[in-house]
């Protein structure tokens, strides 16, 4: 899939160059497509990949294998919205408490939630006072990440890695998204994504 001409993870992949924090990338990639998805790295960042897994949670475990770093950034190349301020904001937050296991790029839901039954039937309204959307990028210490991984019974129904880090126990901090960070899963999204990177490349030219 591809916005405004490029693939969605060769934006990721600048994005990441962009980052201060970020030495080298590892991508999770289609049978067969591991060298073209590395070769859409920009040279200044370091990039490998491996073929990923049948489930999100496989993938990311096939990576993991491949990080020698202290600190690892998980991000779902679906979000092209990605910018190099936003890893830093979590490379960060994530450093600022020695406490924190995690960190997450996150909104608050601004919806009126119902659930709803089999049927297609209200059963009642929720408060959305306390949710939020998770999103990534999620930062998580290296070793903490590859542990949860290893050990989850579960590991092949998580849909983001810091529930498996909440599910070991951890504490995972919420960094709120500034700006656009969509993930793009319809028409309408890919067309919106395509607006927003192209208003920021003429800004940067």
């Amino acid at each position: 899939m591809e916005v405004a001409g490029k693939p969605l993870v060769r934006w990721c992949l600048e994005a990441f160059a962009a980052a201060p924090g970020v030495e080298r990338a590892v991508i999770a990639a289609p049978l067969g497509r591991e060298a073209e998805l590395a070769s859409l790295a920009p040279e200044r960042l370091a990039a490998t990949a491996v073929v990923g897994g049948a489930t999100r949670a496989e993938s990311v475990g096939r990576a993991l294998e491949l990080v020698d770093t202290e600190l690892v950034v998980v991000h779902d190349a679906a979000r092209p919205l990605l910018t190099p301020a936003l890893i830093e904001t979590l490379l960060a937050r994530l450093d600022s408490d020695p406490e924190a296991t995690g960190v997450i790029a996150a909104a608050p839901l601004t919806e009126t939630v119902k659930r709803v039954g089999d049927d297609q039937v209200i059963e009642r309204t929720e408060s959305r006072a306390q949710l939020w959307a998770a999103q990534t990028p999620q930062v998580f210490p290296t070793e903490v990440l590859l542990a949860v991984h290893a050990a989850d019974p579960e590991r092949a129904s998580a849909t983001d890695d810091a529930m498996l880090v909440e599910r070991a126990g951890g504490r995972v901090l919420v960094e709120p998204a500034p700006g656009p960070n969509l993930k793009v899963t319809t028409p309408d999204d890919l067309r919106f994504a395509a607006l927003v990177l192209g208003d920021r490349h003429r800004e940067s030219n």
